[in-house]
């Protein structure tokens, strides 16, 4: 689990919570039922309307992903890469085919798929680079479900406002009221903006930094298959595929290289 993704969620919710109460505000004084029903209830059915049912659908599976912290080892697929330039160097493409179905990354199955079988590098990188293609496209739909919600939400905080004012515009028989009654409407507008600056908008943000970095990672895997099928050396491969490195990745590869911080080469 991201716990990450929790702790910077409570900071924010708790921030604005903590800086109301310092400023002398009463937690009851947030607390609005029928706020929180039209800005919720108002932003999910505006979503169930603009996107279709398949990809609703998915929204159980999205926040799995969301939560889960999913880890891209860059260093040790480049390590694996090598191993196979190596393993086919010595032993020919076929050499792969034992290794296809115990492989976890689809990608990376259709890919050795295709060498084994011969097909052409441009072919390869073409039908490869589409499946990329596609699967990034698809996870930026996901993003933009939770996008809208947060172009929605504050949209339904405003309307919320209104109901509340209208409701309190109707009966001026007791003007201390009037007070409390405003107030409380315009909890709906912070409803609305809180809920889009500090959950919707975060999440599509969220799920693009984890789309990006996915992407990343498969973008390695086409480079190193197509290096591979084409049986270069490892040194090739290496300086190559450190372009997908950090910094931070460079410097850790480097010091497990030998143990003393120098590479070794391949």
């Amino acid at each position: 689990m991201d716990l990450f993704l929790i702790i910077f969620t409570v900071i924010g919710f708790g921030s604005v919570i903590g800086g109301f109460l310092l400023e002398g505000g009463h937690i009851t004084g947030l607390l609005a039922p029928t706020s929180a029903l039209i800005i919720i209830g108002g932003t999910i059915g505006a979503v169930g309307i603009a996107f279709p049912n398949s990809e609703l659908k998915e929204i159980p599976r999205i926040l799995r992903v969301l939560f889960r912290d999913q880890k891209y080892d860059f260093v040790g697929l480049m390590n694996r890469m090598k191993a196979m330039c190596v393993q086919v160097r010595q032993s020919g493409l076929l050499s792969l085919e034992s290794q296809i179905d115990s492989e976890p990354d689809g990608l990376m199955r259709k890919g050795m798929r295709m060498i084994v079988d011969g097909t052409s590098p441009n072919y390869t990188r073409e039908a490869l680079e589409l499946s990329l293609d596609v699967i990034t496209d698809r996870h930026n739909a996901r993003a933009k479900i939770f996008e809208a919600a947060g172009g929605y939400s504050p949209t339904m905080g405003i309307i919320g406002t209104v109901l509340g004012l209208v409701h309190v515009l109707s009966d001026l028989e007791e003007p201390d009221t009037l007070g409390p009654k405003i107030a409380m409407a315009f909890t709906a507008t912070l409803y609305g903006i809180g809920l889009a600056n500090l959950l919707w908008l975060p999440i599509a943000g969220k799920l693009k930094a984890k789309n990006q970095m996915e992407t990343l990672y498969k973008s390695m895997i086409i480079e190193g298959l197509l290096l591979i099928q084409e049986g270069v050396n490892t040194n090739y491969m290496e300086e190559k595929l450190s372009s997908f490195l950090s910094e931070a990745q460079l410097s850790y590869k480097g010091s497990r290289s030998d143990g003393s911080g120098r590479r070794q080469k391949g």
